[in-house]
């Protein structure tokens, strides 16, 4: 685990070692303070005959404000060290999630809901970064303190050393059970954390439908049982915790106590001195105090521990689609071939989703993708860019089977415009220089053309610098499909793959879209998952597809002949129903 940290403390090294070398230096100077107050006491105010002695006051008086500015001066550069260490830390812990992330597969991000990634960059980074100043400020200060207060005192009186020396393991032995009990407590709180993140950002996102369906009152309710869930848990966590505080202070009493009577003992037997025994308190003192310190660090690193194990979960996630040895390089051309293709989400072959693939599409072509909801149609091109793996069997592109490809080279050449579109906040030509982010302004404008988005954005005010806002609230879902079609169409891809994307569209705007397609890109292969017939019928082939197995294959006619299921969603979309079906027999 260590080493793991290790590695995301580069480029801030440096601070954390100077943070530990401020430290020891103000560690040095504390320690002094309580051994010149000794001096003070018996050799300057009562001194050797029991006459006081100005120039011992004055010296060690003068070396005690010295020293305290010194520690304050180092104090203060730990720090201003340890700020900046445990900052750089927490950034590069979150760019590596980040990046991380980015190489997910969606197989990958399937693991992970995106609240619980969200809590993970935010939540539990921030957790582990105050830790990390914690351990390398207080827990690097508080065992030097220790250890120097400890030495100290035994110099001074040995036998009353062996007080706080018994006190110590007891309350060692404490914290340790209270901590232990503690930590599974704390991972269990930050998966409420987690609930609690999905219930927001799922409401935040879809505030427009809980209004249009007035179920304010509902997603009330239910982030008020996610938050008392998050509330129960953390308070069975801290419940533990209270404990640390009454078992450190009951060992400070305890020990100041013990130390007084012994103490007060031996300055009446003239077994030590008043400024000793002092001095002696105020190392123990010292002791005690960083103890608590240490049970404070204790209380965040076991906290920040449950974060890290989750922040490594993430970063250990093992990424399943990466790029071979030696990877192709070039797509050749737009030819698509599944060669006996079964799929499966579980990466077995009990249940798979796709069975028994075996499709030949060449260059040019434009193929519709038909079937029942959850015939698994999206799966099947999905499989193309390699969004996926096939379980068995082999997904050819251009006669080259797709995991021989560079995954950036393959996903360049293959634009899917995906069944859920996605714009980001900002103006219309940077989401759509997403495609191409060196586009002109002439390949932007014949792109928004062919998938007629180009009238509707002139007629907007701003045009294409129109900000589109969070998500693309400000167009409607028509104007988004369009919008990602263009963005797709910017790539300049071999493989156009539209996943349901004219749904929301017009009939008239749609067979517009298919005919600007058919004519300015006659060499790219167009792959068109629809519901509705009339977005496939003039496909040069028609691919049926059902419970994730082909059923046909071949152009509207062929498949009006031969294919039942075809013929029962043509008839149903385009000829009335069961009614005309008998006076139109296929």
């Amino acid at each position: 685990m260590l080493a793991k940290i290790g590695k995301y403390t580069r480029g801030y090294r440096k601070e954390s070692f100077l943070t530990i070398f401020f430290i020891f230096l103000e560690v040095a100077f504390e320690i002094a303070i309580p051994f010149m107050i000794a001096k003070i006491v018996d050799d300057g105010i009562k001194g050797n005959d029991g006459v006081g002695n100005l120039q011992v006051i004055i010296l060690y008086g003068s070396l005690m404000i010295v020293f305290a500015i010194l520690a304050l001066v180092c104090g203060v550069s730990a720090g201003r060290m340890s700020a900046v260490a445990s900052s750089g830390f927490g950034t590069n812990l979150r760019q590596a999630m980040y990046y991380k992330v980015q190489d997910y597969s969606f197989e990958n991000i399937d693991k992970f809901s995106t609240a619980s990634l969200i809590t993970r960059m935010t939540t539990d980074v921030t957790m582990t970064q105050q830790s990390y100043m914690m351990v390398i400020r207080t827990f690097a200060r508080a065992p030097m303190m220790i250890v120097g207060a400890t030495v100290m005192a035994i110099t001074i009186n040995p036998n009353l050393a062996v007080v706080f020396l018994v006190a110590v393991p007891v309350l060692g032995l404490s914290l340790f059970f209270i901590i232990k009990k503690a930590y599974p407590l704390f991972i269990k709180m930050f998966k409420k954390y987690d609930k609690l993140n999905a219930s927001v950002q799922e409401n935040l996102i879809g505030i427009r439908v809980v209004k249009a369906f007035v179920r304010e009152d509902y997603e009330i309710d239910k982030f008020k049982d996610a938050a008392h869930d998050l509330y129960l848990n953390s308070k069975n966590a801290q419940k533990i915790m209270i404990f640390v505080n009454p078992v450190l202070q009951l060992t400070i009493n305890a020990c100041m106590l013990a130390i007084a009577w012994f103490g007060g003992r031996l300055i009446i037997s003239e077994m030590m001195e008043t400024g000793q025994l002092m001095s002696f308190l105020s190392y123990v003192m010292q002791i005690l105090m960083n103890l608590m310190m240490i049970s404070m660090v204790i209380v965040m690193v076991t906290m920040g521990r449950a974060s890290l194990q989750r922040i490594f979960e993430v970063l250990d996630e093992k990424i399943d689609l990466v790029n071979p040895e030696n990877p192709v390089t070039e797509v050749f051309d737009g030819s698509v071939e599944f060669k006996n293709v079964y799929f499966s989400y579980s990466k077995t072959l009990d249940n798979p989703v796709l069975r028994n693939i075996n499709l030949k599409i060449k260059p040019g072509e434009t193929v519709g993708i038909i079937g029942a909801t959850g015939s698994a149609k999206t799966t099947l091109v999905q499989l193309i860019p390699r969004l996926y793996d096939a379980t068995a069997g082999a997904v050819l592109v251009g006669g080259v089977d797709v995991r021989d490809y560079d995954l950036k080279v393959l996903r360049n050449n293959v634009a899917m415009v995906l069944q859920k579109n996605v714009l980001f906040s900002g103006p219309i030509e940077e989401n759509l220089r997403w495609g191409d982010e060196n586009a002109s302004e002439e390949e932007i404008i014949n792109a928004a053309k062919i998938a007629q988005a180009h009238d509707f954005i002139m007629e907007a005010p701003g045009k294409y610098q129109r900000d589109l806002g969070q998500g693309g609230v400000n167009v409607s879902g028509g104007q988004k499909q369009r919008l990602t079609i263009a963005r797709a169409l910017l790539k300049k891809p071999k493989i156009l793959i539209l996943d349901d994307s004219t749904s929301a569209v017009d009939t008239k705007t749609e067979a517009l879209i298919r005919e600007a397609l058919k004519k300015e890109l006659p060499n790219v292969t167009k792959i068109i998952i629809a519901q509705r017939i009339s977005s496939v019928e003039d496909a040069d082939k028609i691919i049926v597809l059902d419970e994730g197995e082909i059923n046909g294959i071949g152009t509207s006619e062929e498949l009006l002949r031969t294919n039942k299921i075809y013929q029962e969603i043509y008839h149903s979309q385009l000829k009335g129903g069961p009614e005309n079906e008998q006076k139109n027999p296929a």
